[in-house]
């Protein structure tokens, strides 16, 4: 796992997929990629040519607050750096690990661009870290404590279990979730789809690869595969679950045909609200993929 140090800025690769100590981990919007920084950058030995970029900008006050009281910590992570993108190996890695990184984060900082915290709840609603698909993820996976929020100055807001109320009017997730009371494996797969039906993300790929960890899924990562990503990770969800809200989604279109897997997260919009009741006298029902189609029997 590589890390940044806090105090020097340079990577450290501490091997294997589990850091030695405890590490900070940033959730943020991206930048045009020309203000972000890479990997391969923060490798140079001078980093005077960095930072004017607001990329670098970041990584300096993310590791200045992990490195100051109270955190104190060494290490942080940070995705635009941490990661090699020139080896699928790592980059596929890394997307199968991410949910664990946030999760076992000793803090994470959520930075909300072009938001300010005298903007109102409006503005925060319609903020841009809650419409990226991959800042879904960093909002579900850490502890309700150890999620920070920031404004664009980098002015602290509250944690994840003191904004809960408002971040379930801007994302429409319960708080039952969003506090820890609610366990994300008991929620219904349809409503964690409709959690991720309005996010977008830069590749078509992406809006499946960023549900990996909220689904408990892990797969190949298959760049230029297009939107048959979203099928193949239902299909990975059929085959370890026999939750069949999988298939609680509906669309407006017009095709009369288009199967029981959905072609994409907006179709599950309307299934937020959907409540899983499980009949004490009915096992859970088995269904399965095979080379026909999708196979299973249903009590009506």
């Amino acid at each position: 796992m590589k890390l940044i140090n806090t105090s020097t800025h340079r990577i450290e690769d501490l091997g294997g997929s589990q850091p030695p100590e405890p590490y900070a981990i940033l959730s943020h919007t991206w930048c045009a990629d020309h203000e972000e920084v890479t990997y391969q950058e923060m490798l140079l030995e001078d980093h005077m040519n960095l930072r004017n970029r607001p990329g670098y900008r970041k990584i300096e006050e993310a590791c200045r607050r992990a490195r100051e009281a109270p955190y104190h910590l060494k290490y942080a992570w940070i995705d635009t750096v941490c990661i090699d993108k020139t080896s699928s190996a790592e980059l596929s890695e890394a997307i199968n690990s991410m949910f664990r990184y946030y999760r076992e984060a000793a803090v994470c900082f959520a930075l909300l661009s072009g938001w300010t915290h005298d903007s109102g709840l409006a503005a925060f609603q319609k903020c841009k870290w809650f419409q990226r698909g991959w800042c879904l993820q960093e909002l579900i996976a850490p502890l309700p404590r150890s999620l920070e929020f920031f404004d664009e100055a980098w002015v602290r807001l509250g944690t994840k279990h003191d904004l809960a109320e408002d971040i379930e009017r801007a994302t429409k997730i319960n708080t039952g979730v969003l506090t820890g009371q609610i366990m994300l494996d008991k929620v219904p797969v349809a409503v964690r789809m409709s959690w991720a039906s309005s996010r977008q993300t830069r590749r078509v790929e992406d809006r499946a690869y960023s549900l990996l960890g909220i689904m408990g899924i892990n797969m190949s990562m298959l760049y230029g595969e297009g939107s048959d990503a979203f099928l193949r990770l239902q299909a990975e969800i059929i085959r370890q679950s026999t939750d069949m809200s999988i298939f609680a989604w509906t669309t407006s279109g017009t095709q009369k045909y288009m199967g029981l897997l959905a072609p994409c997260p907006e179709v599950f919009e309307h299934s937020q609200a959907l409540v899983s009741q499980p009949h004490a006298l009915l096992p859970a029902q088995e269904y399965s993929i095979t080379n026909r189609g999708i196979k299973f029997e249903m009590t009506l």
